[in-house]
């Protein structure tokens, strides 16, 4: 991958990831640190990182072990962010109330769950794909799935109000 290639890419999925990882985590600012220190291991590896081989995959899966790990390589990241990085980090706008509201009841389930929703739902994995990602059987990220959706629309049910006080608000 050339770098203009590797800027083209961090510059068209930096800001879902983020998202993606905020979901993970709950903490935006940790998920701004893990996908960068992604980005800049993808970085050091781009003479060979294959852009056909599913690289966002790649980086949100190195993101995830990251921030389960809390593992950082601050000092190298930010030497490298200052050497290679020309330009201005892209925009990323600040969550919804409706996807802190999300990620707020996210938080609650228990982390294996959380994360075979995130990376089924909002990562678009089919099942398969997540028990790769996550190492665990198939069988296993169904039975997540299933509890970690009745669990999420029970805190949901809490946070969304019913029709009789949207209509008392208005």
């Amino acid at each position: 991958m050339t770098p203009q290639e590797f800027d083209a890419f961090y510059a068209a999925s930096f800001s879902r990831l983020t998202g993606q990882l905020y979901a993970m985590t709950g903490n935006w600012s940790e998920a701004q640190d893990v996908v960068q220190e992604a980005f800049i291991r993808a970085w050091d590896r781009r003479r060979t990182f294959d852009p056909d081989n599913a690289p966002e995959a790649w980086i949100r899966t190195t993101a995830r072990r990251l921030a389960v790990s809390h593992w950082r390589r601050l000092a190298r990241g930010l030497h490298l962010a200052g050497r290679h990085q020309r330009r201005e980090p892209p925009t990323v706008e600040p969550p919804t109330e409706e996807h802190l509201m999300l990620v707020t009841a996210l938080r609650d389930l228990p982390e294996s769950q959380r994360s075979a929703l995130v990376l089924h739902h909002m990562c678009d994995l089919s099942v398969q794909q997540v028990a790769v990602e996550t190492g665990a059987s198939v069988s296993t990220v169904k039975s997540r799935l299933a509890r970690g959706r009745a669990a999420l629309a029970a805190r949901l049910a809490d946070q969304i109000p019913s029709s009789d006080e949207r209509e008392l608000r208005v």
